[in-house]
């Protein structure tokens, strides 16, 4: 299809509002969702998979990651968000109202969603071609862009857009993804009717809609607990030590945030990318179902495979500061310290060492009074805002 002709039919799609908003909600008013739109209950609550399920498509390894029945709170905080490796919670939010809708199909679950984005702000959504297969990433050899486009939607739209592309051939649907959509702004109602009882310090919940998408390896900054709603959804997961092994693509010039590997997970290309194959002796897999959620460590590796036609996925970020980004920093370091003469480097390493990843490093100053410390104190948002200030200055010098 010409790129002009598929961009106006892109733009038709997401922008038909009202027609989709309407039907949508019609459907879940007159009750043809399910029966819970109605008030029934007679759909169990229940986990929709088995503990240790496994999704049919071949996987980048047989090793899994550790799973667990659902926990609460006080277990969550003690034994799941202290791990440093990935930990599946299998049924952890199968009592979700949002989850129960799911398991009746993608109709029940559009009219779900719907009646909770009244008064929802438009969203972002990815858009790409039939023939990407799903693979959100750049474009040419060159990587000159990108093979999607971004368009804002409503919730409405995107719903039915769905539901119509469902009916299609999967060699003729369209791509479509809203992701890291923040409930409040976008689906208001989210919060208060399917609440997550665990400490997630704050965290906003963020909803992640689309149809069969692949999210490129990629790292989160912030630790992360991800909620299956609807769909199935398949975790390739790599330590952080494998950042030299997964040949990372552009660090300023990024498909939706971070950086992302370069290698195609489901169709590695060992020739160009040999080391690779070392990343995959250290990779782990979790296949996940509605209910199911996975905690993720921060600064894991990981590829996310979504199958279904319609699948949703609610994910907490906590800890999450950007303007506190150990990235920037390593950023900045390709500034002032890599290009250096090896003297040099092997100077600032020893810097580097005693003042941040030493294991006294929190330490170094004890021998200035407290008053003294300045930046080396201890951490802090007094601490925070005199750092912040002390680099912008520094970096506004010529």
């Amino acid at each position: 299809m010409d790129a002009s002709i598929s961009a106006v039919r892109h733009r038709i799609i997401v922008h038909s509002m009202v027609i989709v908003v309407r039907r949508i909600t019609n459907d879940a008013r007159d009750g043809i969702a399910s029966g819970w739109t109605r008030g029934e209950s007679s759909k169990p609550v229940a986990v929709a998979v088995s503990s240790g399920m496994k999704i049919d498509h071949p996987a980048a390894t047989d090793a899994r990651v550790e799973e667990r029945a659902a926990v609460d709170a006080a277990t969550f905080a003690a034994e799941v968000a202290t791990s440093s490796t990935p930990i599946v919670l299998r049924g952890q939010v199968s009592h979700w109202a949002s989850v129960r809708a799911g398991l009746d199909g993608d109709r029940a679950i559009a009219a779900y969603l719907a009646g909770l984005g009244n008064g929802g702000q438009p969203m972002e959504v990815l858009i790409g071609g039939p023939e990407f297969g799903g693979r959100f990433f750049y474009r040419g050899d060159q990587l000159e862009g990108f093979n999607f486009h971004r368009e804002k939607a409503s919730l409405g739209a995107l719903l039915n857009e769905l539901l119509r592309l469902s009916a299609l051939p999967e060699n003729a649907r369209h791509i479509l993804y809203a992701n890291a959509a923040t409930a409040p702004e976008h689906l208001p109602g989210w919060s208060a009717a399917n609440p997550l009882d665990l400490p997630m310090g704050g965290a906003v919940p963020r909803l992640w809609i689309g149809n069969g998408t692949q999210t490129a390896t990629h790292y989160d900054g912030s630790t992360n607990l991800a909620c299956v709603v609807a769909g199935q959804r398949r975790f390739t997961l790599f330590p952080p030590d494998q950042v030299g092994n997964l040949y990372i693509g552009p660090l300023d010039r990024t498909l939706a945030g971070p950086p992302a590997s370069m290698v195609d997970p489901l169709a590695p290309d060992f020739d160009r990318y040999p080391r690779y194959a070392e990343a995959l002796g250290h990779a782990l897999v979790a296949d996940l179902g509605p209910g199911d959620a996975i905690f993720m460590p921060a600064i894991w590796w990981h590829h996310v495979q979504a199958f279904g036609t319609l699948n949703v996925l609610c994910n907490y970020w906590w800890s999450f500061d950007p303007t506190v980004s150990a990235f920037n920093a390593v950023v900045h370091a390709l500034m002032a310290v890599r290009d250096r003469p090896a003297a040099e480097k092997a100077g600032w390493r020893a810097w580097f060492d005693h003042y941040v990843f030493g294991d006294d490093a929190a330490a170094a100053a004890d021998h200035l009074p407290m008053a003294a410390r300045g930046v080396l104190g201890p951490a802090s948002d007094e601490r925070t805002e005199r750092l912040r200030n002390y680099l912008l200055k520094s970096l506004q010098r010529r």
